[in-house]
């Protein structure tokens, strides 16, 4: 079934539409009276309540139950699912590949769309790739990870759903209300507020007409069945001999790791949580940094999704804020100013002759920046995704990932990975863009489909989304990511070779194998390589081939931040007091609330959180702790508090979730959750021990 396409209108004192389809009809709620007239009288025919708010999007088309069907695997999910599973929800589904700068611009818009409308709203990945590496459901699990993303994603491998959307591009997002009617989608991103305003229309809508399901779900997140690594999905490294240095954009967890050439710990620049803030080592934050340049005692960092570059001082071990304002801009942003021009998706850093170069992945440019000035601009491309040589200013590159310099600081070679080519760009700004390896100057934008594993001289080359290059000896060792392979490219001759690798993702140091390799450096005889699917940081001898996994004995993965959360109280129930004998515990039993055709979702723990209010100290300050388990008997959970063995009384507040999923597939889980709160009196002279609680019926 091929759904045409309707078009978004939103309010908020200006007129917001977005035409895909040129003959859908368009709804707006400004329209005149006479047309608001017409849907009151249509909604009274249908014998719909006076007060029900006319339908914002009238048009919307039925779709099919199995309009999800097609794909080949389900992720972050325990079981496929179906429309119908849906019904009463609000649905969004992203288009996306896992390889587009684009798609990942729009998570963030998604992640804010989920935690506004976490009861009304589910979002489903369909991830339709686009190279045949990413059709695999591995890295497509591996891609989810590495994205931190916690809805279902399906993978379309043979893009089956994205035809019955009739998707064009990605990434799109596509809506469908709570009753399984499409109401439209849009490509691109950017469109934040025009979803959440559409969002928040069909919301009041469908709440007023009582087809609105606000009970939250949860899914079985691949997250949950992985164990902690030393690195976390590592982008890039620079290797330094002169100082015996590595340094280690540990992604994942949103640091700087400096060890030795040998794997032993010097700092850890970062505290491991996303942000932004600049300060001391063990204060500073990140978001996911890529690319780093070192100047002297001065270590410049691509904070890809702060949007920023920093510096880190590594004699003084603080962190700053060199260019952007944290924001991501747009082509047009550009103004000059280092601390006021936004920037897009720094990926990596090189510094020539004073002048540091950024690979600008999201608008697919060059950027400059003349170490000491307070500017900075673009140097080559003209911000149109292609691989078009020529003239700095109207060259294109294609979401631009690796930097390395030549011999003799002339020019310098880029990893243009959507284009999956090898790329040549001057240093003086008179010269010209070449490629030196893969295809280049198809017409139509061909080029960013040219893309496979193939040994040859020049334009005859191929590879697959390249994201690391470094220069030695006349050659550019390249990381072909999605090749799994680090290939080599004779400049003069531009002839590819195989230098290690066996196309097959894996771990293996005999064959030799890598998983979506995204950063090499070179010190002294030895390639470095950031194997970020594999979590480690291997070494490659460049004389005889002979390969290592650097091990990493003191670096451990950042501790989780300890927060101290406070209670819900926005729809607490009132309990009336409760007494318990003196002890060191007391005992709490909470009968909870399944719903028939459910049951209580084995995978998933029952939690609790007890906070103290207000009173006498009775809890044992561990109590206090944070969120603990509980266990389940029959339909009843049960759980201890500790106790203070001291007679008084205290207001305290008492928060459980646990889920429930349906029994037939299992696939959709529901969540329940409810605060209480009450007076709780600890004395001798009680008779029980237990605290009873009940959760409100389903």
């Amino acid at each position: 079934m091929r759904l045409r396409t309707i078009p978004f209108f939103l309010v908020a004192g200006l007129l917001l539409a977005t035409i895909i389809a040129p003959s859908a009809r368009a709804w707006d709620e400004d329209q005149d009276s006479s047309k608001a007239e017409a849907a009151t009288q249509a909604a009274s025919d249908d014998a719909e309540p006076a007060a029900l708010p006319a339908n914002p999007f009238p048009d919307a088309v039925t779709v099919s139950p199995g309009i999800l069907d097609g794909g080949s695997e389900w992720l972050n999910t325990s079981a496929p699912i179906d429309l119908k599973d849906l019904r009463g929800k609000v649905v969004l589904l992203d288009f996306w590949t896992y390889c587009c700068i684009n798609c990942i611009h729009v998570l963030p818009d998604l992640k804010f769309l989920e935690e506004k409308y976490e009861k009304e709203l589910v979002v489903i990945g369909v991830h339709s790739a686009k190279f045949e590496n990413e059709k695999l459901s591995e890295n497509i699990r591996d891609a989810i990870l590495r994205y931190e993303i916690k809805h279902p994603v399906v993978n379309d491998n043979e893009m089956l759903i994205w035809r019955k959307f009739g998707t064009r591009s990605w990434p799109t997002l596509a809506l469908i209300d709570p009753e399984g009617r499409f109401i439209g989608s849009q490509g691109g991103e950017g469109n934040r507020e025009l979803f959440d305003a559409v969002i928040s229309k069909i919301v009041k809508y469908h709440r007023a007409k009582s087809t609105l399901d606000e009970t939250p779900l949860v899914f079985d997140l691949e997250a949950n069945n992985t164990e902690p690594t030393s690195l976390r999905y590592p982008g890039k490294l620079l290797a330094d001999a002169e100082s015996n240095r590595l340094f280690i954009s540990d992604s994942n967890h949103n640091r700087i790791v400096v060890t030795d050439l040998n794997g032993n710990l010097l700092h850890t620049i970062g505290k491991g949580t996303i942000g932004s803030a600049d300060g001391d080592f063990d204060r500073a934050e990140f978001d996911h940094p890529q690319g780093m340049e070192l100047v002297g005692e001065t270590l410049y960092v691509a904070d890809t999704e702060n949007h920023l570059i920093r510096v880190i001082d590594l004699e003084a071990e603080t962190v700053s804020t060199l260019a952007g304002t944290g924001k991501q801009g747009r082509p047009r942003d550009v103004n000059g100013d280092l601390k006021k021009t936004k920037l897009n998706s720094p990926w990596d850093l090189l510094h020539i002759d004073g002048t540091l170069f950024i690979a600008m992945a999201g608008p697919h440019q060059i950027w400059s920046h003349e170490i000491g000035s307070d500017t900075i601009g673009v140097h080559a491309g003209n911000a149109r995704e292609d691989i078009i040589n020529g003239r700095l200013s109207v060259s294109s590159f294609a979401q631009p990932s690796g930097l390395t310099a030549n011999g003799d600081g002339t020019l310098f070679f880029v990893a243009d990975s959507e284009g999956s080519s090898i790329r040549s760009v001057p240093v003086a700004t008179d010269g010209q863009v070449t490629t030196i390896a893969g295809t280049s100057e198809l017409p139509r934008g061909q080029s960013l489909f040219a893309f496979g594993d193939v040994d040859a001289v020049g334009k005859d080359a191929r590879f697959q989304h390249p994201l690391g290059v470094a220069w030695h000896d006349g050659s550019v060792y390249v990381a072909d990511s999605y090749n799994h392979k680090i290939r080599k490219v004779d400049v003069a001759t531009g002839e590819v070779t195989t230098w290690l690798g066996t196309g097959k993702a894996g771990d293996s140091l005999s064959p030799v194998q890598f998983s979506e390799p995204a950063g090499l450096s070179i010190a002294g005889d030895f390639l470095y390589i950031a194997d970020t699917n594999n979590h480690r940081v291997c070494r490659a001898n460049l004389k005889t081939k002979q390969v290592s996994v650097i091990e990493l004995p003191d670096v451990a993965p950042p501790a989780p931040p300890k927060t101290r959360r406070v209670p819900d109280l926005a729809n607490v129930q009132l309990l009336p007091k409760q007494t318990v004998k003196l002890g060191d515990a007391a005992e709490v039993a909470v009968e909870l609330a399944v719903p028939a055709g459910f049951k209580l979702n084995s995978l998933a723990p029952i939690t609790w959180e007890v906070f103290q209010i207000e009173g006498d100290q009775i809890l044992n300050p561990t109590a206090l702790e944070g969120r603990d388990e509980a266990t389940a008997d029959g339909s009843v959970g049960r759980f201890q508090i500790r106790l203070q063995e001291t007679e008084g009384t205290a207001t305290i507040a008492i928060e459980m979730s646990y889920g429930y999923c349906d029994t037939e597939k299992g696939n959709i889980c529901r969540l329940a959750s409810t605060v209480w709160k009450l007076s709780l009196e600890v004395t001798e002279d009680a008779t029980g021990d237990t605290i009873k609680l009940a959760f409100p019926e389903k």
